[in-house]
């Protein structure tokens, strides 16, 4: 205990670079099989499960994933908030999970960022865009007097594409992108190394999707900011990532540089998640074949996978079986055909018995509402009622003719009553 108490002091400080890997690249983050969990006993849930990966300095770093996968997960442990069940997450070659010192805390805080998924929820409603801003600033002392303050807070606003006058408003006053950039503002405000970015633009227009992702670009070219870009959308990711990382419920399946994975997928849940990329053109998309991740299809009972590299810097996780299969395929170096585009003269299945049942429900209106007004109108005009029930009848307006042919027997049978009471009482008037 008192010998990792002393290497605890030692690592009260980030060092100025990180460690170098065999190409010379600088490792700014590592993950070594880290499992996170949550819940206690049989409740228990393994959220990710033996994550490995490294983060290398200046390059993004996607994880990509279905939701539910354990993508944000992993990223809220990187900013400490999630603990590590085993495993560890090394900040330049220093242990930054589990309890460190206090003063190694505050450098990680420093050092590391996150641009949150929700721009509504992440931002205090109470505060002015000035103070959101300024906080990290005011925390740790980041400026010399209050004009420096100001200078940088202004410089950021603009910087993300807002005006100084929007500092003294409140986050309820601006849309959902404009909330983002105030999100990535108070980010980048703190000129972090690393930046995790949990879906900053799902919930974004895609016009602002995309100026929200040159912001992002440029702040990297700039301050040589690294990210590690959550989303679950690989046409995005494609364009904006140097590495990429699929999950599959906690599972890292896949890790490769983005043509690489792309002209390479060779795990199945891969395949799928490409082949489910939307094609512009609508026709090609409408004969597209998806395909479909049938995890059934490996066989773990025995030989336990694990992720492996299969060489030019590709993981992929599988057991040994497998990974000889995907050694086989990547050494052929002929890139794989993720999308299958039916013939124009082939139809699918699925199509041809839609056309064949041509029920009569699938031909029916969409007004055939069958309102309280056609019963209440009938009701009053009986005749009437009738004779539009029957249109409607002709026009397969079923709804509609229920609701008329009810009213009218309705209002009939009212009327009726009314009359013959009547003459009951000028009958015995008469006599």
């Amino acid at each position: 205990m008192s010998s990792e108490k002393v290497k605890n002091q030692k690592q009260s400080l980030l060092p100025e670079h990180g460690p170098m890997d065999e190409n010379g690249r600088e490792i700014l983050l590592s993950l070594k099989n880290v499992d996170i969990t949550f819940g206690k006993g049989d409740n228990a849930v393994r959220a990710v499960k033996n994550a490995s990966f490294d983060i290398y300095k200046g390059e993004t770093f996607s994880l990509v994933g279905e939701s539910g996968s354990g993508k944000t997960t992993i990223g809220r442990a990187v900013i400490r908030v999630n603990p590590c069940a085993a495993g560890e997450i090394q900040y330049k070659g220093v242990p930054i999970s589990g309890r460190i010192p206090r003063r190694l805390d505050r450098e990680v805080i420093r050092n590391i960022q996150m641009v949150f998924q929700d721009p509504a929820a992440s931002l205090n409603e109470r505060a002015t865009v000035d103070y959101i801003i300024s906080e990290g600033l005011y925390n740790f002392h980041l400026y010399t007097d209050e004009a420096d303050r100001v200078a940088k807070v202004e410089n950021m606003i603009e910087q993300v594409g807002l005006l100084p006058e929007h500092l003294t408003r409140y986050p309820h006053e601006f849309s959902g992108g404009q909330r983002q950039r105030i999100g990535l503002a108070r980010a980048m405000v703190m000129e972090p190394e690393l930046v995790v970015a949990d879906e900053p633009i799902s919930a974004l227009d895609v016009s602002i999707r995309a100026q929200v992702l040159n912001l992002l670009k440029k702040f990297q070219q700039e301050q040589g900011t690294t990210y590690l870009f959550i989303a679950h959308d690989l046409s995005i990711v494609r364009f904006i990532s140097d590495r990429i990382a699929v999950i599959y419920k906690g599972d890292i399946v896949e890790i490769a540089t983005a043509e690489e994975l792309f002209d390479f997928p060779l795990h199945p849940y891969t395949h799928s998640l490409i082949s489910a990329i939307p094609i512009p053109d609508p026709q090609l998309e409408k004969n597209k074949e998806l395909f479909t991740y049938d995890p059934s299809v490996h066989d773990y009972s025995e030989d336990k996978p694990e992720l492996t590299c299969i060489g030019h810097d590709h993981y992929v996780f599988g057991n040994k079986k497998e990974i000889e299969e995907y050694k086989a395929i990547r050494e052929k170096n002929v890139p794989l055909k993720s999308v299958t585009i039916r013939q124009s003269g082939e139809v699918a299945a699925e199509e041809t018995e839609a056309e064949a049942s041509n029920e009569p429900i699938l031909d029916a209106p969409v007004h055939d509402t069958g309102s309280f007004w056609y019963k209440l109108l009938s009701f009053i005009l009986p005749l009437v009622g009738i004779i539009a029930s029957f249109i409607f009848r002709s026009h397969r307006y079923y709804r509609n003719y229920k609701a008329c042919m009810k009213g009218a027997i309705a209002g009939l049978l009212t009327f009726g009553a009314i009359v013959a009471l009547f003459g009951l009482l000028l009958l015995l008037t008469i006599i």
